[in-house]
């Protein structure tokens, strides 16, 4: 599908046209083969970076080919089961019009169009940088989100309420983190060899937003990071708690295993066939039985002063 944009400083809307003129936003989303052949004639683009951008594996660089700039980023954006996942974009700045070219929806195409913020398809380089905002805002988004779950499930871990579900949501969280991370690095890479300007001309104010988008970029990171140690130092302290909980465990049922064994040895040992001391004294039962409950006291009395229960 592919679709024209056009507004200028003084249009209050944005008109959709049926065939691009200067000044353009072209953006392709999903295109199928006959649309692609049409693009790279109408617009002499490079065959291949448009058949790189549909590539899901696809890494964000930037390239030049003769008068027209390849810009390769990723955007995030929501699968159908809710996860989190990201996507590569193309935005190619020519002579005359923008041209973005994306495999799936692409959620800057409807902020844009509702105005938020405003702008102007004339404007190709502001264009181009605000579209990049809006992915970069998004990332943001999506990294308070995964950062609001991680300490909700930090908080089950003090009350020890963590369950299996959470630990298979902290592989899902890490797989997205990873994946945000490992677009966002490559993302400043291009964002700096913009900042140079021989790439697309910048404004003195365009360069500000450029610094400001690196700058936030880098934050991000920061946060995917900290996300990720917190995720590992979470693991880590349950895994530490599990453990901490099976040796209590085991060491109470072995305290109650001595416990019943031991009345045991002495019950077992009257219980024979074969004369035994006092076995025809009428005290023996009651201080074999005072003995052993002396015994249990004793040994329990121990157990706690060396803290093993």
């Amino acid at each position: 599908m592919i679709k024209y944009f056009f507004k200028t400083i003084r249009s209050q809307k944005v008109s959709e046209l049926a065939e691009a003129k200067p000044g353009t936003w072209v953006h392709a989303e999903a295109p199928t083969a006959d649309e692609i052949e049409q693009l790279v004639k109408r617009f002499k683009l490079e065959p291949g970076h448009i058949e790189d951008a549909l590539d899901e594996d696809e890494v964000p660089r930037l390239e030049r080919e003769d008068d027209q700039t390849y810009v390769f980023v990723r955007y995030a954006y929501k699968t159908a089961s809710g996860e989190m996942d990201t996507a590569p974009l193309l935005i190619v700045f020519g002579t005359e019009v923008v041209l973005t070219v994306s495999p799936f929806h692409l959620p800057a195409v409807d902020a844009l169009l509702k105005g938020r913020p405003p702008f102007a398809t004339t404007q190709r380089a502001k264009l181009t940088l605000l579209i990049l905002s809006h992915i970069s805002t998004q990332y943001d988004t999506f990294i308070n989100q995964i950062s609001r779950k991680i300490k909700a499930i930090r908080a089950r871990l003090r009350g020890q309420g963590l369950t299996n579900q959470d630990l298979i949501d902290f592989v899902t969280i890490e797989d997205e983190l990873n994946e945000f991370l490992a677009s966002l690095l490559p993302t400043n890479a291009t964002l700096r060899r913009l900042l140079v300007g021989r790439h697309i001309p910048l404004f003195e104010e365009d360069q500000d937003i450029v610094e400001d988008l690196l700058l936030n970029n880098e934050q991000s990171i920061e946060a995917i990071r900290s996300n990720l140690k917190s995720i590992s130092n979470i693991r880590d302290a349950y895994t530490a708690i599990t453990s901490n909980n099976l040796n209590k465990t085991i060491t109470l049922l072995t305290l109650a295993t001595i416990l019943v064994a031991l009345p045991n040895v002495f019950f077992g040992m009257y219980g024979m066939n074969v004369h035994l001391p006092f076995q025809h004294a009428d005290w023996a039962f009651p201080a074999i039985v005072i003995f052993n409950l002396v015994l249990i006291v004793t040994i329990v009395t121990v157990a706690r002063k060396k803290r093993i229960i």
